[in-house]
């Protein structure tokens, strides 16, 4: 009777199956685990009847269902995707995560409506809005944008410009720091009355309010930054014969653009804030308006597609802030994460 050896046979030794079979378990488990939670989803909208008349539930199972496909094929082809098939391991937690909620979103509501209506749409009456109320959402994003930017960037260039003369020259931070701390400090908002009974339009008091938000934050900054700038460096520029020009424009800010940043940064979160209040009370357009509209007519899903593309705006900007920081200081790359 004649023994044959492991390696004869084909057969690898039972401890290296086992542990191939926790590596996969690693590396694409959560993988596969996001698209049985997306399939979760996608038969939550088919198989059940739904409680109301909801038009999209079809085509959201059938999205739900190419999301599993979707990401199941990208877990088993990760190492041949290159930087998105990273991506993908990396996030497939977080797909696993919203492949149950929104299973259990579709449930609690249009299945068994376990949560009341309006107050809670399910996932399908939001998917209607972007496909029925999208001319009208569109506006309001043309307009919200329109107005933030003009805003943002009066009161970037004005608070830029202050920051360093204050900076600069103490005559001028005798004159204009006093007058900053006292108007500074106040919220946007509290100017509401004044700004919408002094300008001649809701639009040009609101575009007041949003550089006023974003100014104060870009001026402290800059005026920090060119502050703090070494007298080592201007010494060495005097010495090699520098003007005056060429200290501001060549040293003074170079050296202060991480505290710039910063600051543009701080007024871009706060100008956001003051456009929405902004357009809630005195524009007629806007994606503030097209909440105030929305909770006026009980319309929930509309209210929470327009946060959603709210947020998708705010996230949007400042991830091209943070881009440009990244491409004017590249020495200071990664140091500040978004």
């Amino acid at each position: 009777m004649s023994t044959y050896s492991l390696s004869e046979t084909g057969a690898g030794p039972p401890e290296t199956a086992t542990q191939g079979l926790r590596d996969f378990l690693r590396v694409s488990g959560p993988g596969v685990a996001a698209s049985a939670a997306w399939v979760a989803f996608g038969l939550s909208c088919l198989l059940w009847e739904d409680v109301g008349d909801w038009s999209r539930t079809h085509s959201l199972g059938i999205g739900a269902f190419v999301v599993a496909a979707v990401v199941l094929l990208g877990t088993f082809s990760a190492d041949y995707l290159g930087g998105a098939g990273r991506a993908l391991r990396i996030r497939a937690p977080w797909l696993l995560a919203l492949g149950l909620y929104f299973a259990l979103w579709e449930v609690a509501t249009a299945k068994f409506a376990w949560l009341p209506l309006p107050f809670f749409p399910p996932p399908q009456a939001i998917i209607e809005v972007y496909t029925d109320d999208l001319p009208k959402l569109f506006d309001s994003v043309f307009a919200s944008v329109k107005l933030q930017l003009g805003g943002y960037l009066i009161g970037a260039a004005l608070g830029f410009i202050t920051g360093v003369s204050i900076g600069w020259s103490r005559r001028v931070g005798y004159w204009v720091h006093p007058v900053l701390r006292f108007i500074g400090p106040l919220p946007a908002t509290a100017w509401l009355p004044i700004a919408f009974f002094t300008f001649p339009s809701s639009w040009s008091a609101s575009t007041f309010l949003i550089a006023l938000a974003t100014g104060f934050p870009v001026t402290v900054l800059t005026w920090s930054g060119v502050a703090s700038v070494s007298s080592a460096y201007y010494d060495v520029a005097r010495t090699l014969g520098a003007k005056p020009s060429f200290l501001v424009l060549k040293v003074a800010i170079p050296a202060a653009l991480p505290h710039v940043f910063v600051g543009l940064f701080m007024g871009l979160g706060s100008s956001f804030a003051v456009l929405v209040v902004a357009e809630m009370i005195g524009v007629k357009a806007g994606l503030g308006w097209y909440l105030q509209w929305a909770q006026g007519w009980a319309a929930y899903a509309n209210m929470y597609a327009a946060l959603i593309v709210m947020s998708l705006l705010c996230s949007g900007a400042i991830t091209l802030l943070f881009w440009t920081r990244d491409r004017l200081l590249v020495w200071q790359k990664g140091v500040v994460k978004w």
